[in-house]
């Protein structure tokens, strides 16, 4: 091995062998951790991912988790003129400069030419091995080695000793290499949809930047436009840094132009080639991208390698776990198709046919469908989609079912029975119920139809009144079919069990509900049937939120939201219908952040296409939110938008929970004349609305009324009036079994006598037991304040311990916090580290400090020549010349954390 250019490539080598800072809003993500499951006790862990996807930040993260735990960190940036000998010179430099071992590798050094590279990362092996050191080996952009150092890294990786761990961040080619390794639970490989940011995370990103000043809402429309790129997610964030109103500026990053992600899209898209862009242009034409396909459209014998070459190395694709199929990234594909937009219109139905033709022929007719349509082949698509949209309504694509209603004319819906059915399906279970109950009466004046067709009918008409919020007309519509012949169809089945368990419910029985599904199991009913069996967990959530139940529904809700989410899409109507009852559950169990997220950028679709109770649910939840958060303004908006949606849908019940709400709200101030005007508007829309209704709609306006006008008269501290209406209200509760609400009127009744100076305490001590039981930590604080701190009195000793059995988590009123002593940021503090012994981190600290000698010797207690022989130490390990040199390389070899400037 050549050392005669060593002293000149010194430089750089010190510069490969730094560390890069740490982005200033570093992102810890503990789902990343090395202590997680797929990482832990890994010995090599490989991260692959396109550019843009912050690779360089998660191995500082790791980093920082490792110095903190004590290991020693070895750093390589490889870059293009990284041969053989020099990795060899850069493995001995990195040891030496992250592990404060200035006399590591002198022999490798000392050898010179008489040893090859292959024998020099041997040795270098061997010294490690031993060496005391517990040593991780970091080696970022590994696909910018040449050749033969990729070998020989791969040499280290399938022959490190025991007390070294490799990690190695590349753009490409290592999966194979380490696939052995994978096989034997030796090493791990984290791909670009594991590095993609969640929800979760974008939020956490968004709050330590702008705090409340970005809602969740918003945050979560941009986390969805960028679809969790991680550099997306950082170039929209300078661009609300730099821009006015935050939703405002979201807004315009949708727009067409000008936005900055059009312009890193078309950076992106300008360092291609002409052949590479015209390529993508025509693969744009499709949703979803196969090698095939990508051949079909462009004609070209070599598309799937060019295919994978540019998945490999752009960051514009998304690949889900069918490696054979993937999809353009949401920004990079709207691009293509402007270009695409720009080519002439026969070259444009070509494409469209070709898509078609290749469609079809796999039996993807809805998409074929829609590229006939483009194509202005008609008649082509609207036999096509007679074919496919039924089976792909009941497969829950009701979004792209929807589009098709809005695609074909009426008179063909006329023409084609079948997919009139559909366009009535779809309707029914969204805001548009009246246009599929006009669908299902065009149906059913046809003589000729069979049972089969009637009872299908039954089912959209018995939805659209759900959907309407008529429960007693849901109830009438589809009971003369509840033991019909038909249901027995595996393909009605499922659907027959649903309907009879949410009637269960409108009827006040929720355990009947769950026995209905229970019933039919998830057996060979289910198979080929899971958006029904989706529909059964959703109604199973909703029974046990209905009893109160929040341990049962969240541990019900949690796999059946993460399962929707992957399939179904997140802003999908039904997955929003599962996050609505579990961000309610979240929110009872007092995890308020989490709710808040599961209703981000979600409210808009409940609003058009969930049930009334999940609308409702939603807005009451996320105004309850913003009461924890202390933004009370804000829950007020949300409650007069809920009213507002009421009066549009033609749905009073909501106006009615909306105005109830805002009750509570002020009652828990004592706002007596806000109260009473609320109370008053409740009764005029009970009075107006009442006529005609049938005795389960009356039933639940009539325990809002009363919980409206008990709270009204606990604001005005009337505490007889507030009794008579707490007794009017309990037999509604106790019986539609609404566990949670016959909590709360225990707790308030409990709270009234105690005012009334009665004796209310074993009252809200029992109420505190069935709080306990259920899993409902805020249900005290929302039925009122007092009653809050009451019961956290109650729960405790004389000396402020917990009472054995009688402890529960009560969640307190939001109050301003007091002021706190601001950290000191700038404080020195030495990372725990084998590099460094615990005197030397003492020493470091103190000189971080500007301490002389003499005061760090008198501060540690020992002598001057003791802190000498320290210093000494240290400049050694740290390659330092002076005290202040030594504080510095450690702040950047990440021993020293504080003191910058």
């Amino acid at each position: 091995m050549n050392t005669a250019t060593g002293a000149a490539a010194l430089p750089e080598l010190v510069l490969m062998t730094t560390p890069p800072r740490a982005p200033r809003h570093l992102l810890l993500r503990p789902r990343l951790g090395l202590d997680e499951e797929r990482f832990r006790d890994r010995q090599v862990i490989v991260v692959q991912a396109p550019p843009g996807f912050g690779k360089t930040s998660l191995l500082a993260q790791w980093r920082r988790e490792l110095l903190a735990g004590g290991a020693a960190v070895a750093w390589i940036s490889a870059d293009e003129r990284t041969d053989p000998q020099r990795f060899v010179r850069c493995l001995v430099h990195a040891v030496r400069a992250g592990c404060g071992r200035p006399a590591f590798g002198r022999t490798i050094e000392g050898a010179g030419a008489s040893i090859g590279e292959l024998e020099g990362v041997t040795a270098w092996l061997a010294e490690v091995a031993q060496t005391s050191l517990d040593l991780v080996l970091m080696v970022d952009e590994a696909e910018r080695l040449s050749g033969g150092a990729l070998g020989l890294l791969c040499y280290v990786l399938h022959n490190a000793p025991p007390n070294l761990r490799l990690v190695v961040a590349t753009r490409s080619g290592l999966e194979d290499e380490v696939a052995d390794l994978c096989t034997y639970g030796h090493g791990a490989v984290a791909n670009a949809e594991l590095l993609r940011f969640r929800l979760d995370e974008t939020l956490d990103v968004v709050r330590s930047r702008f705090g409340t000043k970005v809602d969740a809402d918003t945050a979560a429309r941009l986390h969805e436009m960028v679809e969790g790129w991680p550099l997306g997610v950082q170039v929209a964030l300078a661009a609300l840094e730099r821009g006015g109103e935050p939703r405002a500026v979201v807004d315009a990053m949708s727009a067409s132009a000008g936005n900055p992600q059009e312009q890193l899209v078309g950076r992106l898209l300008a360092d291609l080639t002409p052949d590479d862009a015209e390529f993508l242009t025509r693969i744009a034409t499709v949703d979803l991208l196969h090698p095939e396909l990508c051949a079909a459209l462009t004609g070209l014998d070599d598309a799937a390698e060019r295919l994978a070459r540019l998945i490999r190395d752009t960051p514009i694709f998304v690949v889900g776990d069918d490696r054979e199929w993937c999809r353009l990234h949401m920004l990079v594909r709207d691009a293509l198709r402007a270009r695409l937009a720009a080519l002439p219109a026969a070259e444009q139905a070509d494409l469209h046919l070709a898509a078609m033709r290749w469609l079809e022929q796999r039996g993807m007719l809805e998409e074929a469908a829609r590229h006939a349509l483009a194509a202005g082949q008609r008649e082509v698509a609207y036999g096509l989609a007679e074919q496919c949209l039924y089976d792909a309504a009941m497969q829950g694509n009701t979004g792209a079912v929807l589009e098709w209603v809005e695609l074909v004319p009426e008179a063909e819906l006329d023409r084609r029975p079948r997919l009139r059915l559909t366009a009535a399906w779809v309707l029914a279970l969204s805001e548009r119920h009246q246009e599929a109950e006009r669908l299902v009466a065009r149906i059913l004046e046809d003589p000729a139809i069979d049972d089969g067709l009637r009872y299908e009918c039954a089912l959209i008409g018995s939805g659209a009144a759900y959907y309407a919020d008529e429960p007693d007309r849901c109830v009438a519509l589809f009971e003369p079919w509840a033991d019909a012949p038909r249901a027995q169809e595996p393909r009605l089945a499922r659907m027959h069990a649903n309907r009879l368990a949410a009637l269960a419910i409108l009827r006040g029985d929720p355990a009947l509900a769950r026995r209905h599904l229970q019933q039919l199991g998830r057996g060979e009913a289910a198979r080929g049937h899971a958006y029904s069996v989706r529909w059964s967990e959703f109604i199973t959530g909703l029974s046990y939120l209905w009893e109160g139940q929040m341990r049962l529904a969240e541990d019900m809700l949690r796999p059946a939201l993460a399962s929707a989410e992957e399939s179904l899409g997140r802003r999908h109507p039904l997955t929003c219908m599962l996050a609505a009852l579990r961000a309610a559950a979240a929110y009872e169990r007092d995890q308020v952040d989490e709710a808040a997220a599961l209703l981000a950028n979600r409210l808009d679709v409940l609003e058009r296409g969930g049930t009334p109770e999940t609308a409702l649910l939603s807005y009451r939840t996320a105004a309850r939110v913003a009461v924890a958060q202390g933004v009370e303004h804000r829950a007020l908006d949300l409650l007069e938008t809920l009213f507002a949606i009421g009066a549009a849908r033609g749905m009073p019940r909501l106006c009615i929970v909306s105005l109830a709400e805002q009750t509570r709200m002020h009652a828990g101030r004592f706002r007596p004349e806000t109260c009473r005007a609320l109370a008053q508007r409740i009764d005029e829309i009970v009075a107006r609305e009442e006529v005609g209704r049938g005795p389960l709609w009356c039933r639940m306006v009539e325990l809002q009324r009363a919980m409206a006008h008990a709270n009204a008269a606990i604001a005005a501290q009337d505490w007889r009036g507030a009794k008579t209406a707490l007794e009017r209200a309990a037999p509604f509760a106790g019986a539609m079994k609404l566990g949670r609400v016959g909590i709360e009127i225990l707790a308030l009744r409990a709270y009234v006598l105690d005012r009334n100076s009665e004796h209310g305490r074993d009252l809200l001590r029992e109420a505190m037991d069935l709080a306990h039981t259920y899993g409902l930590a805020r249900v005290f604080v929302d039925a009122h304040p007092a009653i809050a701190d009451w019961a956290r009195s109650l729960s405790v000793d004389a000396a402020g311990h917990p009472e054995p059995g009688r402890s529960i988590a009560v969640s307190r009123v939001l109050r301003p916090a007091a002021p706190q002593p601001a950290r000191d940021a700038t404080a020195p503090r030495a990372v725990p580290s084998t590099v460094l012994t615990p005197k030397e981190r003492e020493v470091l600290e103190l000189l971080a400090r500007n301490f002389s000698n003499k005061e760090v010797a008198q501060a540690m207690g020992v002598g001057e020549e003791t802190v000498k022989w320290h210093l000494k130490n240290l400049f050694a390990k740290l390659d330092a010349a002076n005290r202040k040199h030594v504080v510095r390389r450690a702040q950047l070899l990440g021993l020293l954390e504080g003191g910058e400037a």
